[in-house]
């Protein structure tokens, strides 16, 4: 079972008709959103050992968020000990994990239930760091974790009485000009690196050559995800979400073949594949005028690239007269891999936004 067909079910059979009876007229929203990787839809058995099981946010206005200590007591009281044989009581958070809570089997009530409850602007504060969607600056998206946009974007809200969809609508995806500022970034820093794989290769570092070759096809996998204007997660899931992406086949096997290639040729000619593949999904999506391309050789090299810079230059030229205009092309901080620690947490958001604020005043 799926943890959001879990939580759905849950939340009908056994919270509403408590929330019915006890609480009769309190408008709420509910649902699963947020953390977890049952959100996102990728959960299996081994996510079942932690924060896992019968859950959801429950969402009171702010006038009524006093009700919500006695919300709690009465589900505590009147919830189930299991629901479809998964334990509804948790133990108490954990201070040295980060406040993990571990499914805990008991026998009778009352239960410590895995329900949370917030007002909207509280949720949203802890999870951007911020509750006003509706005046959001480009520095402020680049701030933000990527991870938690989808996630805010994932999952389902079994009932919405305070119109929390449309209070998260104007986060469905990345603004026009810091999706082409994130584009313009990955095709730089892919440009930076082109002729290196098969430089490598050539010179007999078969390692420096398959690093340099996964990072091009991890910024390629990133340009996908921005072409189809979808948040991709953090580093766990982003393989899995990748391979569910609609970019057609032929491209998700040119970068298969090229990162298990061993041959510094049989590399090249994927990977140059890929990137012309990347290129035609850009001059597809409209973002820029379409760009000129072709395999040719590095500087007279007998080293193959698409010239990706061009790329870069097109949407860099797009983003004149905006706020990113002359912004260094580093692309945010979700991703770079392994940093989600820094960039998935809302206290760092002022640091990060900083870096894009010197040029947009």
């Amino acid at each position: 079972m799926k943890g959001l067909d879990l939580c759905r079910g849950f939340f009908f059979e056994t919270m509403k008709p408590i929330m019915d009876q006890y609480f009769p007229g309190l408008t709420y929203s509910a649902g699963l959103i947020g953390y977890g990787s049952d959100v996102l839809g990728y959960d299996d058995a081994v996510s079942r050992d932690h924060m896992w099981g019968p859950r959801f946010y429950l969402f009171l206005r702010e006038e009524d968020i006093e009700l919500g200590e006695a919300v709690l007591t009465a589900l505590s009281e009147h919830l189930p000990c299991t629901y479809q044989g998964f334990s509804v009581n948790f133990t108490a958070p954990d201070p040295d994990d980060g406040g993990v809570q571990h499914p805990e089997f008991v026998d009778r009530g009352p239960v410590r239930p895995l329900i949370f409850i917030r007002t909207v602007d509280g949720f949203l504060e802890e999870r951007l760091g911020t509750s006003r969607l509706s005046d959001l600056r480009p520095a402020d998206w680049l701030a933000f974790s990527e991870h938690r946009l989808l996630s805010l974007n994932a999952g389902e809200l079994f009932v919405d009485g305070l119109g929390m969809r449309e209070r998260l609508a104007p986060l469905r995806y990345y603004p026009r000009e810091v999706r082409l500022y994130l584009i313009a970034s990955s095709w730089d820093i892919i440009a930076s690196e082109q002729a290196f794989p098969r430089r490598c290769g050539d010179c007999g570092d078969g390692i420096g050559a398959r690093i340099l070759c996964a990072r091009i096809c991890e910024r390629l996998m990133r340009l996908c995800f921005l072409y189809r204007e979808t948040y991709a997660p953090y580093s766990k899931w982003f393989g899995t979400a990748f391979s569910r992406l609609d970019v057609g086949g032929a491209l998700k096997e040119a970068l298969r073949t090229a990162l298990s290639a061993e041959a510094p040729e049989e590399r090249e000619k994927h990977l140059v594949r890929a990137q012309a593949l990347t290129a035609e999904l850009h001059n597809e999506s409209g973002v820029t005028p379409p760009v000129d391309f072709r395999v040719e050789g590095y500087f007279g090299r007998d080293i193959r690239v698409i010239r990706a810079e061009r790329f870069a230059e097109a949407a860099s030229e797009a983003l004149r007269g905006t706020a990113l205009e002359g912004v260094p092309l580093i692309g945010s901080m979700s991703q770079a891999g392994g940093l989600s620690n820094f960039s998935d947490d809302p206290a760092r958001i002022p640091r990060i936004r900083a870096l894009y604020r010197g040029e947009e005043g």
